[in-house]
C-alpha cells in the first residue's frame, strides 16, 4: 500500500511537472499580442500627451493675452474716469462763470430798468 501510494504521488508529480510548465513558443505566442497592444498604447499615451501640451501652450498664451487686454481695458477706463472728472470741474466752473453773468446781467437790467423809469418820470 505504500508503494502504490508513493507510485500514484510520483505519477501525479510527473504529470503535473510535465503539463504545468509552458514552452517558450507557447509563452512567446501568448505575450506578442499583448506586446503590440501595450506598443499601440503607448504610442497614442505620447500623442495625446503632446497635444494636451500644445492645448495647454495655446491656452496660456491666450489667458497672458487675456490678462494684458485686461490690463489695457482697466487703464483706459481709469484714464476716461479721470477725463470725465476734468471735464465735470470745468463744466461746474463755466456754469458758475455763467451763473455770475447773468446775475451781472440781472443787475444791468434792473438798473436800465430805473434809468428808464427815471427818465420817465422827468
Amino acid at each position: 500500500m505504500k508503494k502504490s501510494m508513493v507510485l500514484m504521488m510520483l505519477l501525479s508529480l510527473m504529470l503535473i511537472i510535465s503539463y504545468g510548465c509552458a514552452s517558450k513558443d507557447y509563452v512567446k505566442q501568448q505575450i506578442d499580442p499583448l506586446v503590440d497592444r501595450i506598443n499601440k498604447l503607448e504610442a497614442s499615451s505620447s500623442s495625446n500627451a503632446s497635444q494636451v501640451g500644445e492645448r495647454l501652450n495655446k491656452l496660456e498664451a491666450g489667458s497672458r493675452t487675456a490678462q494684458a487686454d485686461a490690463e489695457k481695458a482697466k487703464k483706459d477706463a481709469a484714464e476716461a474716469l479721470q477725463i470725465s472728472k476734468d471735464n465735470r470741474s470745468q463744466n461746474e466752473m463755466a456754469a458758475e462763470r455763467a451763473e455770475a453773468a447773468a446775475r451781472k446781467s440781472e443787475a444791468a437790467a434792473k438798473k436800465a430798468e430805473k434809468a428808464f423809469e427815471l427818465h420817465q418820470k422827468k
